[in-house]
This record gives structure tokens, C-alpha cells and sequence, in this order.
């Protein structure tokens, strides 16, 4: 019953993410969205300051390719001096990889430009959705549920989870404080990511069940 209740739940929000993630594509070159994207940008750039261009910069360091790999061996010790389950860090990294995949995918459909405004990084690729933000929902978003579900004290899995989703906000705010990304791009980026962090907690859910009984 549990796993069916998951499984039912994740399949639900599965279906709702993609409708959302296709309604604001569908938005992605009109004049609505880009009034909401001038508005953000005049919003968030009015708090720029010396001190939050270092901490934006380094939080987007962290939601890069060299941040993950940091963060994964971080995972993998932890697995190592801890549970010795495996499966957790294949599930998480091949969640990240999903994610990343189809994203250029998505970027290369939609084919928007970046914001034309001065950028506080460098980049080259296209605009959406944010491979940052889509990044750090998929792989920060399925760690918080590997987290909820896990046998840690409560204390500790409420400093991870924060953690997460502080890291989840930050790094997705930072390509608007940046410049590099329009809010509607990071908007896309964190549906997108959530739409796979779903997807792999029921299928995953899914293998465990058939894994324990193949009979089901």
C-alpha cells in the first residue's frame, strides 16, 4: 500500500509538471512572460552589492559540472563510512545525468537567446530552460527525498534537507542576479527538474517493488 500510494502521488505530479512545464514554454516568447521577466529582473538587481556578487558566483560555481563531482564524492564517502548501499548514489547521479541530458536537448528545441544585459559570468550555451536551475531540482531535490525516507536522526536530515533547498533557491536566483538567465529560464529550469525527480522516485519505487516480489 505504501508504494502504491507513492506511486499514484508521483504519477500525479508527474502529469501536472509536464502540463505546467508546456504552458510556460508556450509563454516563452510573449509579451506576458517577458513582462514578468523585466519586473523580476529590476527586482533582483536592485539588491546588487559587492558581497552578493561573490557569494551568487560562488553559489553558481557550486551548480556546475565541477560542483557536483565535489558534492558526489562527498556522497560517495558518506555511503561508504555509513550505509554501503550503492543504489542511493547511482540513483542520485543517474538523476542528475537525466536531467543535464535533456536539458542542451530542450535549450537546442527552444532556441532563446540569452538576457541582453550585462552578464556578471561567462556563457555560451542557449537560455532555456537554466541548466542550473534544472540541475540543482533534479539533483538536490532527489537527495532531500533520499533524505526524508532515510534512518538518519531528525536533526541531521533537517539540516540536510535545508541545506538542499536553500542550494535549490540559491543557485536558481543566481543566474538572475548573474544576468545570464531570464526568471522565466529558471522557472523552466526548476519545473523541468522536478519533473524528473518524480519520475525517478516512481520508477524507482517501482523496481523496489518488483525487486522484493516479482510477482506483483
Amino acid at each position: 500500500m505504501p508504494y502504491l500510494i507513492t506511486a499514484t502521488v508521483s504519477l500525479l505530479l508527474f502529469i501536472i509538471g509536464i502540463n505546467l512545464f508546456v504552458e510556460l514554454s508556450s509563454l516563452v516568447k510573449g509579451d506576458l512572460l517577458g513582462t514578468f521577466d523585466e519586473s523580476v529582473f529590476s527586482e533582483i538587481h536592485s539588491y546588487r552589492t559587492p558581497l552578493l556578487n561573490t557569494y551568487f558566483i560562488f553559489v553558481t560555481d557550486i551548480g556546475d559540472i565541477q560542483g557536483y563531482a565535489v558534492i558526489l564524492v562527498i556522497c560517495a564517502l558518506v555511503v561508504i563510512f555509513t550505509t554501503k548501499r550503492w543504489a542511493l548514489l547511482y540513483e542520485v547521479t543517474s538523476v542528475l545525468l537525466l536531467a543535464t541530458i535533456s536539458n542542451v536537448l530542450l535549450k537546442r528545441a527552444y532556441d532563446r537567446a540569452r538576457p541582453d544585459l550585462e552578464h556578471l559570468v561567462t556563457v555560451k550555451t542557449l537560455s532555456y530552460p537554466s541548466g542550473h536551475a534544472m540541475s540543482s531540482m533534479a539533483f538536490y531535490g532527489f537527495l532531500i527525498y533520499l533524505v526524508y525516507k532515510s534512518t538518519l536522526k531528525v536533526w541531521m536530515k533537517t539540516i540536510i534537507i535545508a541545506i538542499s533547498f536553500v542550494l535549490i533557491l540559491s543557485i536558481g536566483t543566481s543566474r538572475v542576479y548573474l544576468g545570464v538567465h531570464f526568471p522565466s529560464d529558471v522557472l523552466g529550469g526548476w519545473i523541468a527538474g522536478l519533473i524528473w525527480v518524480v519520475f525517478c522516485i516512481l520508477i524507482y519505487n517501482l523496481i523496489e517493488i518488483f525487486r522484493k516480489d516479482p510477482l506483483t
